[in-house]
């Protein structure tokens, strides 16, 4: 459909809007017709975050049972293990349409769930092979929801009702902390598994509902491209692989370095305040005081707090700033507004490196990562062809992230066997979002180029 075919169609929308599109209106600018799916999207990644909690909740016990040296060398078998896991994902993709890879990936997961229990059940120790399944389900699936999103609307509709879903993602996580909290006492850790393999059922059932309205619709058009593409969407994948697709593509490429530098920058800052943190607490032991129960009852308060912070302004900004701020200024200068507040955060952190600034610099950092950011990255996608969705959208969200981890863990390790103060460690982390903000500008000249060639109007908002 032509530009000015879909800005009079949109136009028509405006006016013949029903009254679950008036509502979700409130918070984002929802045409006629379009609040049914946003709501059922919604519910999907908000069931998928809850599971999500659940599983990341059961693996922690089963793993630290192991003990923490064994957890922390499972992150790089994780790593490892995502490179095969997206290879057979690509491979999967190209036997069958999107609706069956999505039903059989989720259906894999769920089928695994029962298996863990039934193991546990005649006695088999399962606690690593569990944080590393895990691993694979965190950022595999997702990263699928996500892929089905950008799949379903187009450039125009992703920039306006991506901040709708990211609602269902940012409570859902909230909600999912909440459950696993109320369930871990009565169900035990196993008995989240099962509750985690329901809650990904009924997100499974909310995106075929999705995929068979939005087909229906496509059909009903009447025009040759709707017709077209609702023969497309269940047609396989091509051949070419996730990484192939990489790195014959600049933009791909750049999206994929924006995830390393990112996740670099996060990991790095979660341990630049967890040092702080436990150098504050030894100044505050008070004489003659169990160290041991002080620090933990100390860290866990804080902790707790911190937490308690971010989800709170991550579900306001979401709610309340996200679609807006995209809408009038685009998704370019979006990206941009963490890169820059955090230089200044780290920046003014070397200077005055103590756990207050820190402490605001992180929750800055987390709040806008899981609202703005996470939103405006997923829009990106949406100048993407349905291969690139959903291979080359796996492997960056998968393993590129995780090799951002391993990268951290090795800084850690150098940085501590040459004896880094805390604000060396900072100084690294304004050099990474140095990286990070190059990187960025690079993005946007493509993002900028690729608009074009889709035939869009370029956003106002400069990059």
């Amino acid at each position: 459909m032509g530009t000015l075919e879909t800005r009079k169609d949109e136009a028509a929308g405006k006016g013949a809007r029903g009254p679950l599109d008036k509502v979700l209106s409130v918070f984002a600018d929802t045409h006629a017709g379009e609040g049914t799916s946003a709501l059922l999207l919604t519910f999907s990644v908000f069931f998928l975050l809850v599971s999500y909690y659940l599983i990341k909740t059961a693996r922690e016990p089963l793993i630290l049972a192991s003990g923490a040296e064994i957890k922390s060398y499972a992150s790089v078998g994780q790593t490892l293990l995502l490179l095969p896991t997206t290879y057979f994902y690509g491979v999967l993709s190209h036997r069958v349409g999107r609706i069956k890879l999505i039903t059989i990936v989720t259906l894999i997961f769920v089928s695994n769930l029962f298996l863990f229990f039934a193991l546990n059940l005649l006695g088999v120790p399962i606690g690593l092979a569990f944080y590393l399944w895990a691993g694979v389900f965190n950022m595999l699936s997702v990263a699928q929801f996500w892929s089905f999103a950008a799949d379903v609307y187009t450039e125009e509709q992703g920039k306006r009702l991506f901040a709708i879903l990211g609602i269902g993602s940012t409570v859902g996580a909230v909600a999912g902390s909440g459950i696993a909290a109320l369930l871990i006492h009565p169900v035990g850790v196993y008995g989240m598994m099962i509750a985690a393999a329901l809650f990904l059922l009924a997100s499974l059932g909310l995106t075929i509902i999705v995929h068979r309205r939005e087909t229906k619709r496509g059909a009903e058009k009447g025009s040759p491209d709707g017709e077209k593409e609702a023969e497309n969407v269940e047609k396989p994948l091509g051949a070419e692989g996730g990484f192939a697709l990489i790195r014959a593509d600049r933009y791909l490429l750049l999206i994929a370095v924006l995830a390393f530098t990112l996740n670099c920058v996060k990991t790095n800052g979660e341990y630049i305040l967890d040092r702080s943190l436990l150098e504050h607490v030894k100044t505050l032991l008070p004489g003659h005081a169990d160290a041991h129960a002080f620090s933990q009852a100390y860290i866990g308060e804080f902790k707790a707090q911190y937490f308690l912070y971010v989800n709170t302004a991550t579900v306001i900004l979401q709610t309340f700033v996200v679609s807006r701020l995209i809408k009038h200024l685009g998704v370019r200068f979006a990206l941009f507004v963490s890169p820059v507040l955090l230089f200044v955060g780290y920046s003014a952190s070397v200077l005055f490196p103590v756990l207050g600034l820190i402490y605001a610099v992180k929750i800055t950092e987390n709040t806008l990562d899981y609202s703005l950011g996470n939103t405006s990255r997923q829009a990106l996608w949406l100048l993407t062809s349905r291969d690139e969705k959903y291979k080359a959208k796996s492997v960056i969200d998968a393993t590129i992230v995780r090799a951002g981890d391993a990268l951290t863990a090795g800084i850690t390790f150098v940085g501590v066997t040459l004896h880094f103060a805390t604000v060396h460690f900072i100084i690294t982390n304004v050099v990474l979002i140095v990286a990070w903000g190059f990187g960025m500008l690079l993005l946007a000249r493509e993002h900028k180029q690729r608009e074009a060639a889709h035939g869009k109007k370029p956003e106002h908002a400069t990059a």
